[in-house]
């Protein structure tokens, strides 16, 4: 870390859990050691008896218990690039990728030509589209984001600072999910939180085990986008047993029409309609998921609802949970029971536990359950939060993983493996709000 140290500085003091100094008036004293007893009080910043000689000293302390300072390092000292992207990003971006949850939280606003902007409600998406605009795919590459964020969030701020990481490239994907966690962890011990209580899940293998019990495309499309709401997917599963009727009969002549037809082709007509009346979103939804939406009301209709033998299923994977280890023998026997083919999702789930091990996390402090997920449509295997256990609101302070058909998603003509994290700076300790003017002191 860049900064001046006299040839007497101390060696670097340990971190101090969670240090926060509040704003002060200076001291009268000048003497360097009595302003930072002053401003550090007994926060042992070091074992040992610590001399200071002159004005370089305490810049080197204040640079050393500046957080963001070394969240910065910690991203370059693991091969990432800080980069920033603007503030203003095409509201489209989101609409299309992000999901419900993002969507109805933007702050919109439009140029002379009607075009739809919006104030960037988080840095993962515009960090892929800055990796495909600078036509990296195919190279492995880590980039690293500090900065403002906005979203409409009830009772809070608009606008709050995240921090986090995207690895994109890397065909590893086990091994590279374990290091974006080791990482999450070293990242959040910057903050002086070293135990955070951490849920993993797999969006992976929800995904496989609908594939293995057959469920239409459209059922797919409908359950995973409740997934990681424990509510509304039950609630989901209870309409899709119904079969979904009282959607059906309110556009039974449309959705007949379309039922059994191309998929491909049915959803163009959804959307030229759309087009042609001038309708670009309907409530925050593009014309393309208004067509997934007529095409999963059609299926409905045509399947007749879901089965209680396989919603009966669905529930009790959705039931399993514990330590990854305890999770892994408990997937593999209802993979038995039930007779689904699960081999390829619970293979990558071993291997990732076996990664975990080899960048020394202890993965009987992680619990994982299957019907955790992170509300961002664009998740697609590996899930993890982290939260403070000193914070009364359970609001996780980290949040990460797998989102490995975002970049197709917004351009790209193969899947690009992604994994990442980003962090709710304004949930934990900030930088050091201590007003020293160092010009004062000779």
């Amino acid at each position: 870390m860049a900064g001046r140290k006299s040839d007497k500085t101390p060696e670097k003091p340990k971190r101090p859990t969670r240090p926060r100094v509040e704003r002060k008036e200076l001291p009268g004293e000048l003497n360097p050691q009595a302003i930072v007893t002053k401003f550090f009080g007994d926060q042992n910043l070091s074992r040992k008896a610590v001399e200071f000689d002159d004005m370089d000293d305490i810049e080197s302390i204040l640079e050393d218990l500046d957080p963001i300072g070394d969240l910065t390092e910690l991203f370059e000292d693991n091969g990432a690039e800080m980069i920033d992207v603007p503030v203003l990003q095409p509201a489209a971006l989101f609409i299309d990728t992000a999901g419900e949850d993002i969507r109805r939280r933007l702050f919109v606003t439009q140029d002379d030509e009607g075009n739809e902007y919006c104030l960037r409600p988080d840095f993962t998406v515009p960090v892929c589209r800055l990796y495909l605009d600078a036509d990296l795919i195919g190279e492995p590459v880590a980039l690293a984001y500090h900065g403002p964020v906005f979203r409409q969030l009830p009772g809070e701020s608009g606008e709050f600072d995240q921090a986090g990481i995207e690895r994109l490239g890397d065909p590893d994907r086990p091994r590279t999910d374990a290091e974006v966690l080791r990482l999450a962890f070293d990242a959040l011990e910057v903050f002086g939180l070293v135990d955070p209580v951490v849920k993993i899940g797999d969006e992976g293998l929800f995904t496989a085990v609908m594939e293995a019990l057959g469920l239409a495309p459209a059922w797919r499309r409908r359950l995973r986008a409740h997934f990681g709401d424990r509510t509304r997917l039950e609630a989901t599963i209870d309409r899709l047993m119904a079969g979904g009727k009282s959607e059906i009969v309110a556009h039974a002549g449309f959705l007949g029409a379309i039922a059994g037809g191309n998929p491909a082709a049915a959803q163009q007509v959804v959307e030229d309609l759309l087009a042609i009346a001038g309708i670009k979103t309907v409530g925050g939804r593009s014309a393309h998921e208004i067509a997934e939406r007529f095409l999963e009301q059609a299926a409905l209709g045509a399947e007749g609802g879901l089965s209680p033998e396989k919603a009966a299923i669905l529930r009790r994977f959705l039931d399993i949970q514990g330590d990854p280890d305890t999770a892994a023998d408990l997937l593999d026997v209802f993979r038995l029971e039930t007779g689904l083919d699960l081999d390829m999702a619970l293979s990558t789930f071993r291997a990732r536990l076996r990664a975990m091990r080899a960048v020394g996390i202890d993965a009987s402090q992680l619990t994982f359950a299957a019907d955790f997920g992170r509300q961002l449509d664009y998740y697609t295997g590996f899930v993890f939060e982290m939260r403070d256990p000193a914070r009364e609101d359970d609001k996780p302070v980290l949040g990460g993983g797998r989102y490995d058909g975002l970049l197709q998603r917004l351009g790209s003509a193969e899947m690009v493996p992604a994994c990442g994290f980003s962090m709710w700076l304004d949930r934990l300790s900030l930088e050091l709000d201590v007003d020293i003017d160092l010009a004062d002191f000779s």
